[in-house]
């Protein structure tokens, strides 16, 4: 297939110091495959970016949580692309639910700035999903194709754009609940988004981008989602926090 797997850890707004420095070490003493088999990267808190970035194994990479949507300035609170540029924190989520759904993000919104941090030369880990409400419309197709869209609005239909790149499908329903969508609901999803990449940028960009599941992903059920031919890997909200999300990241010997 050639699309590498991809773990990424959303530790959301949780730790400590010492608790930090708990996880990493967990971190640095699995045994998981190698870099070749499988992309690792870690999203803490802000405030714990340099100190997770100073003492994480060589292998693993870190992602801030969010970042502004332009150039920094008067922006109180906000974090600028350029600040983690500076800092050397090479990835970014943008446009996670939570932010969408409590903060009231809109899809134009995380499109400008998914197409500002990579222009500032971050790589991208973007979110879509729907609500219970629109899966049971029936809708959700319809809404995760309308979130891509406005992200493949801003990003030159190139592959070595595409490639900075990673789309996270994460049912809203599933995040944080313990429910998550069943190993044929997540392939459904990534084989129609894969689909409408193909239609709407190129065959080339829809084969190479790496599709993600996001949504209670555990120990205990990640290696029947990681065999799913169109999941390529998750965004682990909980579990990142736990010594399972090196099970998790073993997974990828799946593929």
């Amino acid at each position: 297939m050639g699309r590498k797997f991809f773990v990424g850890g959303n530790w959301k707004c949780n730790g400590t110091t010492e608790e930090v420095k708990k996880i990493v070490n967990v971190l640095n003493e699995g045994q998981v495959p190698s870099s070749d088999v499988v992309e690792v990267v870690v999203s803490p808190p802000f405030v714990f970016l340099q100190l997770v970035k100073s003492s994480l194994r060589p292998g693993f990479h870190v992602a801030a949580q969010n970042c502004w949507v332009k150039k920094g300035g008067a922006f109180t609170g906000e974090i600028s692309a350029e600040m983690l540029v500076n800092l050397g924190i090479p990835w970014v989520i943008l446009g996670h639910s939570e932010r969408r759904l409590i903060l009231n993000e809109s899809n134009e919104f995380v499109g400008d700035k998914v197409a500002y941090a990579l222009s500032q030369g971050l790589k991208v880990i973007a979110c879509v999903g729907e609500t219970l409400e629109q899966r049971e419309a029936g809708s959700t197709m319809e809404v995760v194709a309308a979130q891509t869209k406005a992200i493949a609005a801003l990003v030159p239909e190139r592959v070595s754009s595409w490639s900075n790149i990673v789309l996270a499908y994460e049912p809203v329903w599933a995040i944080g609940t313990g429910k998550v969508a069943t190993p044929a609901q997540a392939q459904e999803v990534h084989f129609e988004l894969r689909k409408w990449l193909f239609a709407n940028t190129s065959p080339e960009i829809a084969a190479a981008t790496r599709i993600i599941y996001g949504g209670s992903v555990n120990g205990a059920n990640c290696n029947e989602l990681a065999a799913q031919p169109d999941v390529d890997g998750f965004l682990v909200g909980g579990a990142s926090l736990k010594p399972e999300f090196i099970d998790i990241i073993k997974s990828a010997e799946l593929k």
